[in-house]
């Protein structure tokens, strides 16, 4: 093995070998274990959260492929309707070209074509996180036997009469001209105001004053209303108003969903323009007057002075006017949530228009029940109460897009605008009865992009045809996903799997947390906190980053926020820490609570576990390559710390194997690093020198070497799963030194718990070895004795096991804690002056005189004290500063005051260390 551990090659090799070896399909005809990966954007690249849930699902693929089951770990990517059309437009309009004007067919070839560019760089990052995914079935959302699967779909909703075309206010984006999902439209508080209309009475002199963030919605006003119960407005309910502006009469009306304590209390209700005023308006049977067109231009509906005007200036002229008839009373600044969309970042308009809907009650209840009766659970559990309220107050799914990429709605119109719904054409005028000449026209939008999603656990697998991947394979197992699609796709896909296939997709649905940075901010590209797990493999050289930005080699804006993403954390660039340091940081990360902060402390910490691993096993393999052949030729002995790692072995395949069943990550990666590090390395390894250093061939050392490689080889197994490349790579030369045979430990076994290897004997008596040996070394730390330096030490007291102990263990002892002398005390004997531990009822002395310079280390101590009390006070003059603490942000306060704990917690230890040093 190199000498230094260098994950970059071995990674790449390693996957590349996986691939064409066909490591990845399907491997034999045992239980069928299956995951969809979430599809990614075919626009995009993957980003930490990305990175994060490919790492479990690749642990969950791996494990279970190494427990021997038939694993599928089904890929592809979405079409991504919008996003999609958004990055072509832009490129015609570079080109001087608009979409309309190239027309449909000529504008869906130029998106195949950019698709066909952008696909690879998703596929590279899938690669490069070392996820064995089935790459022979992967799948793109608009792929023809996909398509088939959309439109049955479709076809049967309509025949049903689940599917239908209404009227409705949705989410609209002024920009791209379509309906958007809520998912696609991000709500943010922004800077406003409220303004203060006078709304006057026709029957009196009075008038009701409405506040409204919106003054050019006023156009579409229907009625005006307050609360039944506010005592300042009762008398007023069931009058009318003189409308602002419009010449209309409208009513005041009472409802409960008005906030009193909002604005005046009075609410202007704009029922084609509001979701709330919509519901309103349904109860009340308001009229709809939708002063709006597409672009966010006011329409004819409006007065003659605002028509044609784009909204935010049709503002400036109704408040301009208000003002001038006084009925402007005051505007005053607010602080107002602002939806906008996604990907055009336009403000998303409450739009009245007609679009094609589900019907969700009948198939929500399916999916409740199915919860109900344990056919599919979450984990963690408690957000089955959450898909359960969703489910329970379900609205209808707007399912069309006025778009050109995507799924084309199968719907067809006839000169009267009758429509119907059928594969196409000829199969309209077929299923329908109609003239073989008569004239049809396809509905020109397209459906959501979540449709073909809610379908991915089956569509993939084949069906509607009868394939041996669908029958084998669906339901599929555990679906990972983040709680911000539980509804938009989790719950979709449960509806949709349980209607057209009878069964639920997924036994399992893993929610996990969603990743922030290490201050827990949203990690957002404004924020400039925003890294790509493949920088944080590869690395990032700050340096050559300016250098290709300066001479225009990279675009400047992408260079400048990679810079500042990485600045952030890492001031001279990213050093690249490998895809299985990273993979295991987000395995430890991997907790159950809503949010995640990546501190990269940890990924850090996890790169030196990697070098810790490589470190080990190089000692391992210097000891036992040269003598493979002497393993199996002599008797063999195991050392008490031979049976003892062997047992904890057993111990950990336990835990983890548990930690697998309950997706407990954390727990998986908590365990199998403590260890693998602290156990196996910092301990084991250290048992096996003082045998291994003697002479000659001897069952001991068959033992020792014995036990090395097999624990080795077993923890290999055991990290797999989360690190899979360096664990290859180590174990192709372990592996053969106990004629193991296999090409790859991607399908070796999994660690069986073994009960016969437990001993519980061997554990205790390591246990008390390490107690002791742990007590001289915090003594030697805390008096600053080198380590090297023999020390004698003086035992007194203890029972008969401490006495059986010592005999049985001297030679161990004395070589693991360094010391020159072990010598016994009689019960009743002083000691002379030394430091002194007690380890249950044995004390152990270390003489002091001829170690240390007292004098010199109460000085040092007495320095270490003193800087330690300046840097407390500081601290605590900074927690006790009001301002400090109310101002700056929690994250940081709340770090000075774990400072402020640590720092105190060092002064005790140090000042209790200078005490006993003054009684020597």
């Amino acid at each position: 093995m190199e000498k230094t551990y260098d994950p970059k090659h071995l990674e790449q090799h390693w996957y590349q070998t996986w691939e064409q070896a066909g490591y990845f399909t399907p491997q034999n005809s045992k239980e069928p274990y299956c995951i969809m990966l979430p599809p990614p954007n075919v626009t995009g690249t993957l980003h930490m959260g990305h990175g994060f849930q490919i790492s479990l699902m690749d642990a969950l693929i791996r494990y279970q492929r190494m427990c021997g089951k038939q694993t599928l770990w089904q890929v592809g990517t979405d079409h991504a309707g919008i996003a999609t059309q958004m990055v072509v437009e832009r490129q015609l309009l570079k080109e001087g070209k608009k979409r309309l004007e190239i027309g449909r067919e000529a504008f869906e070839q130029r998106v195949w074509q950019w698709k066909e560019q952008s696909d690879s760089t998703i596929k590279g990052q899938l690669r490069r996180m070392g996820a064995s995914v089935d790459w022979t079935r992967e799948r793109f959302s608009l792929d023809p036997d996909i398509n088939q699967a959309v439109v049955k779909v479709f076809i049967e909703l309509f025949d049903q009469g689940l599917i239908y075309r209404g009227k409705r206010l949705v989410n609209w984006d002024p920009s791209l001209l379509t309906a958007v999902s809520d998912l696609e439209v991000i709500s943010e508080e922004e800077a406003g105001f409220l303004w203060y209309i006078r709304y006057p009475l026709v029957a009196s002199k009075e008038a009701l004053i409405v506040a409204t963030t919106r003054p050019e919605t006023l156009l579409g006003d229907t009625a005006v209303a307050v609360h039944p119960e506010d005592e300042r407005y009762r008398h007023f309910i069931g009058q009318h108003i003189n409308h602002p502006l419009t010449g209309r009469t409208i009513p005041i009306i009472a409802d409960t969903y008005v906030d009193p304590t909002f604005g005046t209390g009075c609410v202007k209700i704009t029922p084609a323009h509001d979701f709330n005023d919509y519901a309103m308006g349904q109860r009340h049977q308001l009229p709809l007057i939708n002063i709006l067109k597409k672009d966010a231009h006011i329409n004819e509906n409006a007065p003659p002075a605002y028509q044609g005007l784009e909204r935010y200036v049709a503002r400036k002229r109704i408040v301009a006017d208000l003002e001038n008839l006084g009925l402007l009373e005051k505007v005053q600044p607010h602080r107002l949530q602002v939806p906008r969309g996604e990907r055009s970042g336009a403000v998303i308009e409450p739009y009245l228009t007609d679009q094609w809907y589900i019907k969700m009650q009948s198939l929500a209840s399916a999916a409740i029940d199915a919860v109900k009766q344990g056919q599919m659970q979450f984990v963690p559990e408690n957000w089955t109460k959450t898909y359960f309220q969703w489910l329970e107050n379900i609205q209808d799914w707007c399912i069309s897009r006025q778009l050109w990429w995507g799924h084309r709605i199968p719907v067809w119109y006839d000169t009267d605008g009758k429509a119907y719904a059928a594969e196409n054409a000829a199969q309209v005028r077929k299923k329908y009865h109609l003239p073989s000449d008569a004239i049809l026209n396809q509905d020109e939008d397209v459906l959501d992009t979540w449709v073909s999603a809610s379908l991915w656990p089956f569509a993939t697998l084949g069906w509607p045809e009868s394939t041996p991947e669908f029958s084998t394979f669906y339901p599929t197992n555990v679906l990972v996903t983040g709680f911000d699609i539980l509804f938009f796709w989790v719950a979709r896909m449960m509806m949709m799997g349980l209607k057209f296939t009878g069964q639920v997709p997924f036994r399992t649905v893993y929610i996990t947390g969603l990743i922030r940075d290490s201050q827990g901010q949203k990690m957002s590209k404004s924020k400039g906190n925003v890294l790509d797990p493949i920088d944080l493999i590869n690395g990032i050289d700050l340096a050559g980053l300016i250098t290709k930005r300066t001479h225009g080699l990279m675009q400047a804006d992408k260079a400048n926020k990679i810079e500042q993403a990485t600045r952030k954390e890492f001031p001279n660039g990213i050093p690249g820490f490998g895809t299985d340091a990273l993979r295991f940081t987000y395995c430890a990360l991997a907790s159950t609570g809503r949010n995640i902060n990546f501190d990269m402390g940890r990924i850090e910490g996890y790169r030196n576990f990697c070098n810790k691993l490589w470190n080990a096993a190089r000692y391992v393999l210097l000891n036992t390559e040269e003598h493979a052949a002497d393993l199996t030729s002599g008797a063999v002995e195991f050392s008490v710390a031979d049976r003892w790692i062997r047992s904890r072995l057993q111990e950990t395949i336990l835990q983890v194997t548990e930690a697998f069943a309950d997706y407990r990550f954390d727990l998986l990666a908590q365990q199998l690093y403590e260890f693998t590090w602290n156990e196996y390395c910092d301990w084991y390894l250290e048992f096996s020198k003082p045998v291994l250093q003697g002479e000659g061939a001897t069952p001991e050392k068959r033992g020792a070497r014995l036990t090395l490689l097999v624990v080795l080889e077993a923890v290999l197994r055991l990290l797999h799963p989360i690190m899979p490349f360096i664990t290859e790579e180590i174990w192709q030369r372990v592996a053969p030194l106990l004629s193991i045979q296999g090409k790859t430990i991607m399908l070796a076994s999994y660690p069986v718990f073994d009960k016969e290897q437990m001993d519980v004997q061997a554990a205790q008596q390591i246990d008390w070895l390490k107690q002791v040996v742990l007590s001289i070394r915090q003594i030697r730390g805390e008096m600053n004795i080198a380590p090297g330096k023999p020390l004698p030490l003086l035992l007194r007291k203890g029972d008969a096991t401490d006495k059986k102990q010592v005999e049985a263990h001297s030679a161990l002892l004395m070589a693991m804690a360094r010391l020159a002398s072990i010598t016994w005390l009689a019960e009743d004997e002083a000691a002379p002056p030394a430091a002194a531990a007690v380890v249950n009822q044995l004390e152990l002395f270390i003489p002091l005189a001829g170690l240390i310079d007292k004098t010199a280390e109460l000085q040092r101590l007495h320095k270490e004290l003193d800087k330690l009390h300046k840097e407390l006070g500081r601290i605590q003059q900074k927690l006790a500063n009001a301002d400090y603490v109310e101002k700056a942000p929690a994250a940081v306060v709340e770090k000075e005051r774990q400072r402020a704990e640590e720092t105190q917690a060092l002064l005790d230890k140090l000042q209790a260390q200078k005490e006993r040093l003054q009684q020597v």
